[in-house]
């Protein structure tokens, strides 16, 4: 009970009210979704404007959607679109926020490059936060001046549907940041689980060594991607097989966390062969109608 008030004593201190997520592609636009949906005054940030406007049509869409299936009260929709408001520049757009949220690419120059700006014109106090799924918050932190305040919060594909959050601080993150993010957190609906910063936090480098020895079976012809992936849910109950994740990932993304987990964590986690072959012939997943599956009139790419 004492630990529970401390707790949100910090997360009062460090009040949040305004969120700023910067990137507007298929992480940015469903985090802006759940800051909406959680009360918070959101700006999305991307620098394509064509993205900004698919982003909020997504985000409308998907609000909509809510409502229709009954999960999602008009009202809330109506004061969660109300909420959003769009920027080309990420200097605008986090000048007056409270959290930042990087959703761009994993990518550690170009998220060191935005914890550049955010050191230098976001307002005091404001906590800059990066969506990584394996990249190290440290680093990113060493860009700035109050580490204290840089922390990880790695959401997960499709982000209003899926309740995680994984909470990463590192050795220097201070508790009143760790509290007013598990605040943000949870008043956007999620669970929250808080990591000592590590290669990988915790499901990526779970999903890392399922995805990749399934590429190894799938390799070596010890059974077809749709048994495999069939076998993964029928018999431990995962949602959906590891070649239909890595489809909606992205193989390329999945290809760039097993390249750093490891140069990081060694040789148990160097990426199969046919998973970076694919990757070289395009076949990215989903976004690109081609991955492991294909999504068209065939429906499972040759090995």
């Amino acid at each position: 009970m004492l630990r529970h008030y401390k707790e949100e004593e910090r997360a009062a201190r460090m009040s949040v009210k305004t969120i700023a997520v910067i990137g507007a592609g298929t992480m940015g636009r469903g985090i802006a979704y759940a800051a909406a949906y959680g009360g918070y005054g959101t700006v999305l940030e991307d620098i394509s404007r064509a993205m900004l406007e698919k982003g909020v049509a997504w985000i409308t869409s998907a609000l909509n959607e809510g409502v229709a299936r009954g999960k999602v009260e008009a009202a809330a929709r109506d004061k969660a679109v109300a909420l959003i408001s769009t920027s080309s520049k990420v200097e605008d757009a986090i000048r007056d926020a409270d959290l930042i949220i990087e959703a761009v690419p994993e990518e550690m120059e170009m998220k060191l490059e935005l914890f550049t700006i955010f050191d230098k014109f976001a307002k005091p106090g404001a906590i800059f936060a990066s969506n990584t799924s394996s990249l190290s918050i440290t680093e990113m932190s060493d860009v700035t001046v109050h580490r204290e305040r840089c922390v990880g919060l790695h959401f997960f594909n499709p982000v209003p549907k899926m309740k995680l959050i994984e909470l990463v601080r590192t050795s220097f993150t201070s508790d009143e940041t760790v509290a007013a993010c598990k605040e943000v957190g949870q008043r956007m609906g999620k669970e929250i689980v808080v990591i000592k910063e590590s290669p990988g936090f915790i499901t990526s480098r779970v999903n890392a060594m399922i995805g990749n020895e399934a590429f190894a079976m799938l390799e070596a012809g010890i059974a077809s991607a749709e048994d495999i992936d069939k076998a993964l849910k029928l018999g431990l109950n995962h949602p959906m097989g590891p070649f239909e994740l890595v489809d909606l990932v992205g193989l390329d993304v999945r290809l760039n966390i097993l390249d750093y987990l490891h140069a990081t964590l060694g040789e148990k986690y160097k990426p199969n062969a046919l998973l970076r072959k694919y990757v070289r012939e395009g076949r990215l997943g989903r976004k690109v109608g081609r991955g492991v599956y294909e999504y068209g009139p065939k429906k499972v790419a040759e090995t």
